[in-house]
């Protein structure tokens, strides 16, 4: 749709709802949301942002989106009511608006983007604040009133919910071994639960909004339902949501002790070490079936946006995560130092190489492009340049990385599909010799090819790499 369309079906959306003459001002896409679009503007005054789904657009996303916008717009403002600081709703998009499903709220002050907050002096107090601070908003939510809340949110049992994403994961395709034993090892250890309280789904540090002071709204309620409160504890402990702070596992900002004692202060109730072991290991899968999900959308034409390849990619930091989560329950005597080096690429002669390309267009985009852009067309152009970066360390060692897997596989005695089956079937004991060493060194590999900056690498390394430099 056009700018100015939009503009114009938005401005009477505003006059409908709020029931006040006058024209929208200052529209803006904020940064981030590879299809489900979020915009901030201004009406008679007042700041808003619309949460929107374009028509079009499906409002499933092969499951992963979650609930509807109206349902999320219903939970929203019960949990106003109910002592959540969460956003004020003020109106709801109608087919008659002609700009697709979605609701438009008050706009809540603060940052939400991680790296602008946590280590960030001026946010100081506020990262101070913010165990207690989650805590309490987590509790208010949990406490939250079953009767008050929209009949369609569902419920799942974790076997379910372990069921269904790997459902997922095999109707796409997956087959990474370390995912696999993970799989095996959720249903092995699936708590025995029936608890049914609200939780929040994707309560993290990037759908908060925080000023200096603190939390001053709790956004993105898609994935909201009943169930487990504690796996909305060990969900903000994902790795993924540490934001590059890789050992304060709360969120980046605190350690899992403190965050869990502040739970119990707010809530009442003590958490389950173990319960919420199962709830972290299945959160940090739970991720990377969604980054799968993501280059699914991407290839079956649902959504093409950059984007939505390169969260396709991120598959390989779940690896890491994993194989360090597992390692503090797997016999010390299989984790041992692994002889882990990689070298530059060779050094390249006579014409073009493919490498040399990839180089000159990320020089090209972050020196020509990138400068000269704004919003949610700058946050495009750092996307393509991490996809040339992918697509370069791919050129550079990607042949070099195949070949060692195929060496250490035939030492096994597996190919990859054997073990990716036998890892799954629990028939494979993960102490067989030369086995961890190479689901490690994997993942080592293919994140080093796919995000070589991110924080659970360098923390690998550091654990398992029996070289003194790397």
């Amino acid at each position: 749709m056009e700018p100015a369309l939009f503009e114009e079906k938005l401005s009477a959306a505003c006059v409908r709802a709020l029931k006040a003459d006058g024209k929208i001002s200052e529209l803006q896409r904020l940064s981030g949301g590879a299809s489900m679009e979020s915009w901030a503007f201004v009406f008679g005054g007042e700041e808003f942002v619309l949460r929107r789904l374009p028509s079009g657009i499906s409002a499933d996303d092969e499951g992963l989106r979650g609930i509807p916008l109206s349902t999320q717009a219903d939970v929203i403002e019960q949990a106003a009511k109910q002592g959540v600081t969460a956003p004020v709703v003020r109106g709801r998009l109608t087919p008659e608006d002609g700009i697709g499903e979605g609701f438009f709220m008050e706009r809540a002050r603060g940052e939400t983007l991680p790296h602008k907050i946590l280590g960030n002096p001026e946010f100081a107090k506020a990262e101070k604040a913010l165990s207690s601070q989650c805590a309490a908003e987590l509790a208010a939510i949990h406490n939250m009133d079953p009767a008050t809340l929209p009949e369609n949110l569902e419920y799942f049992t974790p076997v379910q919910l372990i069921q269904l994403q790997k459902d997922k994961y095999h109707e796409i395709g997956g087959a990474i071994p370390i995912y696999e034993f993970a799989f095996h090892w959720l249903f092995e250890n699936a708590p025995k639960t029936d608890v049914r309280k609200p939780v929040h789904g994707d309560f993290r540090m990037g759908n908060l909004m925080i000023t200096p002071d603190g939390i001053s709204a709790v956004l993105d309620w898609e994935l909201a339902r009943f169930g487990d409160p504690v796996q909305d504890l060990a969900y903000l402990c994902t790795p993924s949501w540490r934001f590059g702070r890789y050992d304060q596992i709360a969120g980046g900002f605190d350690s899992k002790d403190n965050f869990l004692a502040a739970y119990a202060r707010h809530s009442g109730e003590e958490v389950d070490n173990d319960r919420f072991r199962f709830w972290l290991i299945y959160s940090t899968l739970w991720w990377g079936v969604a980054c799968m999900v993501m280059g699914e959308i991407w290839r079956s034409g649902g959504d093409r946006s950059l984007e939505r390849t390169v969260i396709g990619r991120r598959v390989s930091e779940v690896e890491i995560d994993l194989a360090l989560l597992f390692e503090e329950l797997l016999p010390p005597e299989i984790c041992t130092k692994l002889d882990w080096q990689t070298s530059g690429p060779e050094s390249v002669k006579g014409e073009t190489a493919y490498g040399e390309l990839l180089t000159a267009l990320q020089d090209w985009n972050s020196e020509h492009v990138l400068p000269g852009l704004k919003g949610h067309n700058k946050f495009q152009s750092r996307v393509a340049g991490n996809a040339l970066g992918i697509l370069q360390r791919q050129e550079d060692w990607g042949r070099l990385f195949a070949d060692a897997q195929q060496r250490r596989l035939a030492a096994i005695g597996y190919d990859h599909g054997q073990v990716c089956r036998a890892l799954s079937e629990g028939v494979l004991d993960i102490a067989t010799p030369g086995l961890w060493d190479h689901l490690r060194l994997s993942a080592l590999e293919r994140l080093s090819i796919d995000q070589p900056r991110y924080a659970g690498l360098q923390t690998a390394l550091k654990k398992w790499s029996s070289q003194n430099e790397f």
